[in-house]
């Protein structure tokens, strides 16, 4: 069994909400961290568990960070995590994958599926071995109690329902 974590400081865990419905809104979660066993060389078999701080959002905007934080979204003084437990790694093809897990978001849990790209293994310069993965996937907020929206005084949605996921990871072997 090959133990991996991910190293924060060369990962980023993002995501996209489509604001009044013409742009995207992009935010990331600062402090996270995540293990991972496989027997495998090419990670078809892992085992992973992912934790997000759900009070490191950051979007840029100190104002909007704050209102994500309360209750309207993620209550993170009740509800600190946000957390990931994969139940099935399935090899689509060459370096490309589907992680599937079980999402946990404000004491809501869901079945959630990624696309993953296996960007490769490399030795970085301090002899460390290291894996590189992209992943994308899409939510619907309301699932996990994150309802809070309005309108605009024509009569449209402030914040769409679906947020897109995008991760880069990179691990490191313990």
């Amino acid at each position: 069994m090959t133990n991996w974590k991910i190293d924060e400081s060369h990962s980023e865990i993002g995501f996209k909400v489509k604001h009044l419905m013409i742009t995207n809104v992009s935010g990331y979660f600062t402090r996270f961290s995540g293990s991972i066993q496989t027997e495998s060389e090419d990670f078809h078999d892992a085992t992973i568990s992912f934790e997000a701080a759900a009070d490191s959002i950051d979007t840029q905007n100190q104002q909007r960070d704050e209102h994500l934080r309360n209750g309207d979204f993620f209550d993170s003084s009740n509800h600190p995590k946000i957390s990931f437990t994969s139940t099935k790694v399935k090899k689509i093809d060459g370096e490309k994958y589907k992680l599937v897990g079980n999402l946990t978001i404000k004491g809501q849990t869901h079945p959630i599926e990624l696309e993953v790209e296996h960007n490769g293994v490399s030795v970085d310069p301090w002899g460390q071995q290291k894996a590189g993965f992209a992943l994308k996937g899409r939510l619907h907020r309301a699932d996990y109690g994150l309802r809070w929206n309005a309108t605009t005084e024509a009569g449209g949605i402030v914040l769409s329902d679906e947020v897109k996921l995008n991760m880069e990871i990179q691990l490191v072997k313990s």
